[in-house]
């Protein structure tokens, strides 16, 4: 599977990832002896980029992971994880009975508590080291500071940056679900990649106004996740998912016509979706999460599945995407 350098530092990412945090009960349970035979149907198909966070399954994602890549050999794959959010044990009673209210069907041994302090930072990569069973993290990204800007330039990225320098972290970033602050670490850090989830999609594309021109500019890499939407554009019908609610019904519309579009020349709508975000050159690799080494098997397969320039020049064509987005085979 072809890899890519993030910025200018040495970690490397494969163009496709494994994103971890269905496996640490997204949703509804997953078991042990399924989530780690998903992360081996990951490794056998070739994917060398494992995403996990303190936050997936209040910590459960990155003990998976780690049990699950601990006999390989540490130099042939790149982990990344999260800080922002320190997981703290409940006191006496006051637990709920499951995580259910963050989307994780896992008991509620901790709370999250919100931290971007530099203190904060540093003890989140070390408890993520030893939950991961591993000596260093590959790439370290602040998770969700949305309703922490200000600390988190002012506190948590130099932490980073200086954890950067000891090389106890490769490379550093941030990961966020949208894509103004996400250009502002571009522009105003050095950073060497960052995780854009949702915002740069066959369906949308406000990445494309401020941050990838930026990361362009500036040399850095760009990991895409999100692309299917929430669900929208797996599989568009009425009830489908768009950013984890109901679709609104103009953007049913929009994909069920796209999806017309691709089929016509024989190209599921998922594998469009999967290609569309390298014709960008400050993508690196799209994050995928999976429940089951079917499902891995299958995100590979769709991502090797051919789509003609034919079918973007259509989709320009019938105002479905614009005719300044940059697509693959341009």
């Amino acid at each position: 599977m072809p890899t890519a350098r993030l910025g200018g530092s040495k970690t490397e990412v494969t163009a496709l990832g494994f994103g971890a945090a269905v496996i640490a009960g997204l949703y509804r349970p997953v078991d042990e002896e399924t989530a780690s035979a998903t992360v081996q149907a990951a490794w056998d198909a070739g994917i060398r980029y494992f995403d996990t966070a303190p936050h997936y399954g209040l910590g459960l994602s990155e003990r998976r992971l780690g049990d699950a890549l601990r006999d390989r050999p540490r130099g042939e794959y790149t982990v990344s994880t999260k800080v922002g959010r320190l997981l703290e044990p409940y006191d006496g009673d006051d637990a709920p009975a499951d995580d259910l209210a963050h989307g994780f069907a896992v008991p509620a041994t901790h709370r999250r508590v919100w931290d971007f302090s530099a203190d904060g930072v540093r003890r989140s990569i070390e408890e993520s080291l030893t939950r991961l069973g591993l000596d260093r993290i590959d790439l370290a990204l602040l998770h969700d500071p949305d309703d922490h800007e200000e600390q988190a330039f002012r506190e948590a990225y130099p932490a980073l940056d200086r954890l950067r320098a000891e090389g106890v972290v490769g490379a550093i970033g941030a990961g966020m679900n949208q894509s103004a602050m996400l250009a502002r670490f571009v522009t105003d850090t050095d950073v060497d990649a960052v995780l854009c989830a949702g915002r740069y999609t066959l369906l949308e594309q406000p990445a494309l106004g401020d941050l990838l021109p930026a990361a362009e500019a500036r040399g850095k890499s760009v990991v895409i996740g999100g692309v299917f939407n929430s669900g929208l554009l797996a599989d568009p019908k009425p009830g489908a998912t768009y950013d984890y609610a109901a679709a609104p019904a103009e953007l049913l519309d929009r994909a069920l016509r796209m999806r017309e579009i691709t089929e016509s020349y024989g190209v599921p709508l998922r594998a469009a979706a999967l290609a569309f975000p390298f014709g960008h050159p400050a993508v690196a690799n799209i994050l995928l999460g999976a429940r089951t080494g079917a499902q891995v098997e299958d995100a590979v397969t769709l991502h090797a599945h051919p789509v003609p320039a034919a079918l973007w020049q259509e989709l320009k064509a019938a105002g479905l995407l614009s005719a300044e987005v940059p697509t693959p085979c341009e």
